[in-house]
């Protein structure tokens, strides 16, 4: 069973059992997130739910940076200014100004720690039923239509995500590549740099999924479009996370698949 938890919610250094189920108006929010199996340090992932007002959310997920200090430490602060930003808005103002500050102040901050952490950061706002998302690395976003179309996806901040965008591989082919673990934009660096995708008029039975690469190393994009469709929300979640989980313990070298902490915000009908 899910659990319906409070509307404004941030998940830092998870280990979740089952997915959490967030109410909203016209639809549902699931979250998940969980540790790299076998692995002993924090999960590296954070992420918030952050209602605004009846018609107004924030879904976000960062991933600290494996290897680097305190990467579940630089992942928590892009949540926590996000948040803090959010919560000074009036009802009526747009979002974009108060998350790009956000961006900005969580960038300062990691720098000041001086400890060379830095994390990825994927951000949708949904407002009236118009969503747009905000990307800085590899933690990536998708919006799905009823009929399985991808209205929009992020672009990846990475050598393999250039190469897609570019035509020079497909994106069968960087599920494979030895450098898809590379990142060349974080939320830590003094050249980071924020993508600010179109805006998306969402239709009734659209679906969102924002997640870390946990999930998008793992799955091809046409699996988790395949999954996110069907069934109850918590039941879409559960489908990508049995895959995502299958595949990082699979040893079919025809298929992808990393050991990597998992988090995904999903929006469902």
């Amino acid at each position: 069973m899910s659990t319906i938890v409070e509307t404004t919610k941030i998940y830092r250094e998870s280990d979740m059992d089952q997915p959490e189920l967030i109410d909203v108006v016209g639809g549902h929010v699931v979250a998940f997130s969980r540790t790299c199996p076998g692995k002993s340090e924090p999960n590296d992932d954070s992420a918030l739910m952050m209602s605004l007002s009846a018609n107004r959310f924030v879904m976000a997920v960062a991933d600290g940076v494996g290897g680097a200090p305190l990467g579940y430490k630089a992942s928590a602060i892009a949540m926590e200014c996000l948040a803090e930003s959010l919560g000074k808005l009036d009802e009526a103002v747009d979002l974009r100004p108060a998350i790009l500050d956000a961006i900005e102040r969580a960038n300062t901050e990691i720098l000041d720690l001086g400890t060379g952490s830095a994390t990825t950061l994927s951000i949708v706002e949904v407002c009236d039923r118009v969503a747009r998302g905000y990307q800085v690395g590899d933690s990536m976003t998708i919006v799905v239509g009823g009929r399985g179309a991808i209205k929009w996806k992020s672009n990846s901040h990475s050598p393999v995500g250039y190469a897609i965008q570019s035509g020079l591989i497909d994106e069968e082919d960087a599920m494979y590549h030895d450098e898809r673990h590379l990142v060349s934009n974080l939320v830590g660096a003094r050249d980071m740099h924020i993508e600010i995708g179109p805006a998306i008029q969402l239709s009734a039975r659209d679906t969102i999924v924002v997640g870390s690469d946990g999930l998008f190393d793992n799955l091809h994009v046409s699996e988790i479009v395949s999954r996110c469709r069907v069934g109850r929300p918590t039941d879409r979640m559960n489908a990508l996370v049995r895959l995502a989980t299958d595949r990082m313990h699979g040893e079919d070298d025809s298929l992808p698949g990393k050991y990597d902490d998992l988090t995904v915000m999903m929006l469902t009908p």
